[in-house]
């Protein structure tokens, strides 16, 4: 039994959805529903109730999925272990990441690599994209966890990591703040509360606009989500952000709406085709492939 088919089937457990899990894996969902079928070939039993529109983790999927989550936390603690003992030696590698790092479990990775591998030292450096970018061409950090919406550029090695997509951030009391999803084009006469010109998701979210017809009326950029949310709380603006630190910055009297249509970002791991990878870059890369897409 493949140990990536078993981190696939922990990942379809969690969100019930085939299109769904196979955009968290990239991979095509004809792929998915084959490795998932070996696994249920393997073990003599449907782990799925399989409807039109979603899957239903059945009681052997529920026996089976602690173990499955347990495979992948030894293997990835073996290869840990085996690593270090082979490599008792020290290295330092630079890592850069966008600003939302603890809204998509980057912290976590962080840390954890820190507090299994402690003979290697972990620098990290936090900025947009685009810097991102920047410091990867010239050397200035080994790693970077970036956000794209177009990953047709070939010019780094990039691992997906996790995706988003845009949404609405709307004080409760805006008409639109019970809608199941809204086109850009109703809020065409709102005042916009972007994050700060030149970084990646001002650009994202302008040509957003432009592609439904309309010039945004910006009213406030800046550097941190969690000002803007304050402001948009406030009735001083609407606000467009990604998902997941949208949710997790909220709280109350906000609303996130859906917008149509999708505009999906993926966060990936990048570093440069020229880069020589040492024992400790190897080794993150790993540790990164390892973790359960979220």
């Amino acid at each position: 039994m493949e140990i990536d088919y078993i981190r696939e089937f922990v990942t379809l457990a969690d969100v019930g959805n085939y299109m769904e899990a196979a955009d968290i894996l990239f991979i095509s969902q004809s792929t998915l529903s084959r490795h998932i079928k070996s696994i249920e070939e393997d073990l003599g039993a449907p782990l799925f109730d399989r409807t039109t529109r979603k899957v239903v983790i059945n009681d052997f999927g529920k026996i089976f999925l602690p173990y499955a989550k347990q495979i992948m936390n030894l293997q990835y603690d073996y290869t840990t272990a085996l690593f270090n003992h082979q490599n008792n030696i020290s290295e330092t590698i630079t890592i850069g990441a966008i600003p939302v790092m603890a809204q998509y479990h980057i912290t976590d990775v962080l840390a954890d690599f820190q507090r299994e591998n402690r003979n290697f030292k972990v620098h990290i450096i936090e900025a947009d994209s685009s810097e991102l970018k920047e410091m990867l061409r010239n050397e200035q950090c080994d790693f970077a966890f970036i956000r794209e919406h177009d990953d047709s550029d070939n010019e780094f090695v990039k691992i997906p990591f996790t995706t988003d997509h845009m949404v609405a951030v709307l004080p409760s009391s805006h008409p639109l703040s019970s809608a199941s999803s809204i086109s850009l084009e109703q809020l065409k006469d709102e005042n916009f509360l972007f994050l700060n010109k030149g970084t990646y998701m001002h650009t994202l979210c302008v040509n957003a606009c432009k592609s439904a017809g309309f010039r945004p009326n910006i009213a406030f950029t800046g550097y941190r989500a969690e000002n803007i949310i304050s402001l948009v709380r406030k009735e001083m603006g609407v606000a467009l952000l990604t998902k997941k630190p949208a949710v997790y910055l909220a709280g109350p009297d906000i609303s996130i709406v859906d917008v149509t249509p999708c505009f999906t970002t993926t966060i990936s791991l990048a570093y440069s085709k020229k880069k020589e990878l040492g024992n400790a870059a190897k080794h993150f890369i790993n540790s990164v492939k390892a973790r359960p897409k979220l």
